[in-house]
């Protein structure tokens, strides 16, 4: 498996991550725990180093999972893991505040079973925390062996440049794909400027961009895409025209859409790391072979070109979700 590297202080992963969120929080039934496992043992024999999750995926349950499941591996692999989003009364809310973090941190180690967070960032920006206030305590676990990396997830550049100026960031994960490239706007010229590792999330559109659904999909109750209003029967509707273009451009490669939409991250920038979830071994083989698809700079143009003439519908985020981002 190729190598990259993330921001300036020497943190290598594999090109591609796995996203473990998926193996017990968001979208519908969690599957068998042991099975998961197992997957996660497979991704680490077929290269992948780099591995996702949060104590609010569950809460709780997916870190532990990763924790059982990297125990073996613990010294061959690179764990991220969040702080920062509690549930309260049912609802999610930012919490950032020190002493929250260090309980944060204290949990995390536990059920992630090791010493350590190689990369532990800020899930959400805390309105009522000073960043600065927040990268001083991330600078005192470093202090005290904790934390190796820290990084923001979903924050504006402002933030950025002010958490970064305190204690440079390693990465920043923020949703980024085909059929959502606002981070190209002012995101990715920031990181570049400042040297910071990009990760992003949702590589594959939740699913959408693998050409799996359409206007009659049906989603479990519990599957947090019924509340996505991309994922509307219309949405879902209008924008097949973004699928019907990865088919073509993927049968012409003779590989699968998925692969198409992956490798068209990996090309984007050298510091980039997709961090695709999945729930099954075929879906983890074929992901992981998109790191061998190299878009030339020709077709990499004719790809943005043909994208740039597509108008996706539908909000990416309910608005109250989508509030809590880029501040």
């Amino acid at each position: 498996m190729e190598k990259r590297k993330l921001g300036k202080n020497g943190l290598e992963v594999s090109a591609l991550g796995l996203g473990c969120m998926g193996m017990s929080h968001g979208y519908g039934t969690a599957p068998d725990k042991k099975e998961m496992v197992n997957l996660i043992h497979e991704a680490v024999k077929s290269g992948v180093t780099f591995f996702d999750t949060a104590e609010i995926y569950g809460p709780f349950t997916n870190e532990e999972l990763v924790g059982e499941a990297l125990a073996p591996y613990r010294d061959d692999v690179i764990i991220a893991t969040k702080f920062g989003i509690k549930n309260f009364n049912g609802k999610q809310v930012q919490d950032s505040n020190p002493k929250v973090i260090r309980t944060s941190i204290e949990g995390s180690l536990k059920r992630l079973k090791t010493d350590f967070i190689d990369l532990y960032y800020q899930h959400r920006v805390d309105p009522n925390v000073p960043i600065e206030e927040v990268a001083e305590t991330i600078k005192d676990l470093m202090m005290e062996g904790k934390v190796r990396h820290w990084g923001l997830s979903e924050a504006g550049v402002k933030t950025i440049r002010r958490a970064h100026k305190v204690l440079p960031l390693t990465a920043i994960q923020s949703e980024y794909s085909m059929w959502w490239r606002r981070p190209e706007e002012e995101l990715l010229p920031t990181l570049e400027e400042l040297g910071i590792g990009f990760v992003p999330f949702s590589p594959l559109g939740k699913g959408f961009l693998t050409g799996r659904f359409n206007k009659d999909s049906k989603f479990e109750k519990s599957d947090f895409r019924n509340i996505v209003p991309r994922f509307t029967p219309e949405n879902l509707d209008a924008n097949q025209v973004l699928v019907d273009l990865l088919k073509k451009i993927a049968a012409d490669k003779d590989v699968t859409s998925a692969q198409i939409a992956l490798a068209w991250l990996l090309a984007q920038k050298p510091w980039i790391v997709p961090i695709p979830g999945t729930r099954k071994l075929e879906r983890l083989k074929e992901n992981l072979a998109s790191v061998e698809i190299k878009l030339t700079p020709e077709e990499l143009q004719n790809i943005n070109t043909a994208l740039e003439k597509i108008e996706i519908m539908g909000a990416r985020y309910p608005e109250e979700l989508e509030k809590r981002t880029g501040i």
